[in-house]
């Protein structure tokens, strides 16, 4: 589940990411009712089984069954609350048209929120790792040892998103940041799932690939996502 708005005095559209059908929207009648059946599984963050009924403009969900109930958690804390928010966002922006098949980012996105649920890394990191994750999903692979440009075999010390990553001495570019050799270790091992690494960064190697991560995202995104500015680092 991942947003839902008001419809009218008693209803909303929930807009979903699904195994098979990618990104959708859909009705809930009468879910802001005290009686309403469906009760708090039409909320964002909330893993269910939904069955959906064909509808003229928007198809309507008849029943729903929750499979984990990942918003229990997730809310109740503040810094991974606003992680997966961030999460949410940026599988709906990256997921493109409706109806379209988006299997990868599916089983990402319930996989990262299973993670912070369980509190199985720190929020931030795996904040960081689905993003980067879901941008390479998206055919937005950053590059950490060759060079985004030319290819030549790294280690590089320019980080440029808009080349798509590090870049050689030769093929650097005017504003390109210059991060520690650590964080481009730890921005690799996100990608790659190399979390024993991962865990062992330090707190400046951590923030500075968090503005990275953010300042790449942001240029294959075209614009910010409205979320990440309300993360807790």
């Amino acid at each position: 589940m991942l947003r839902t708005q008001k419809l009218g005095e008693a209803d909303r559209i929930v807009t979903l990411l699904t195994r098979h059908r990618g990104r959708l929207r859909a009705v809930a009648k009468g879910v802001r009712r005290t009686s309403s059946r469906f009760g708090g599984r039409l909320e964002p963050f909330m893993h269910v089984d939904l069955q959906i009924a064909e509808g003229r403009s928007l198809d309507v969900i008849t029943q729903v069954e929750t499979l984990s109930p990942f918003g229990a958690t997730i809310g109740s804390d503040y810094r991974v609350y606003t992680a997966g928010t961030s999460m949410l966002e940026t599988a709906e922006r990256l997921v493109g048209e409706e109806g379209e098949p988006a299997v990868q980012q599916y089983l990402l996105l319930v996989g990262a929120l299973r993670s912070l649920s369980t509190a199985r890394h720190d929020p931030s990191l795996i904040l960081d790792s689905f993003l980067l994750r879901s941008l390479s999903v998206a055919g937005y692979a950053p590059s950490f040892d060759a060079c985004a440009r030319c290819g030549a075999e790294g280690p590089h010390r320019s980080f440029n998103p808009a080349s798509g990553g590090m870049l050689c001495t030769a093929c650097r570019l005017p504003g390109s940041a210059n991060p520690a050799p650590d964080t481009v270790a730890l921005m690799s091992g996100l990608l790659t799932g190399d979390w024993a690494n991962a865990e062992a960064s330090d707190a400046r190697a951590r923030r500075e690939a968090s503005g990275l991560v953010a300042a790449y995202l942001q240029w294959h995104l075209e614009r910010g996502l409205r979320s990440l500015v309300f993360v807790d680092r």
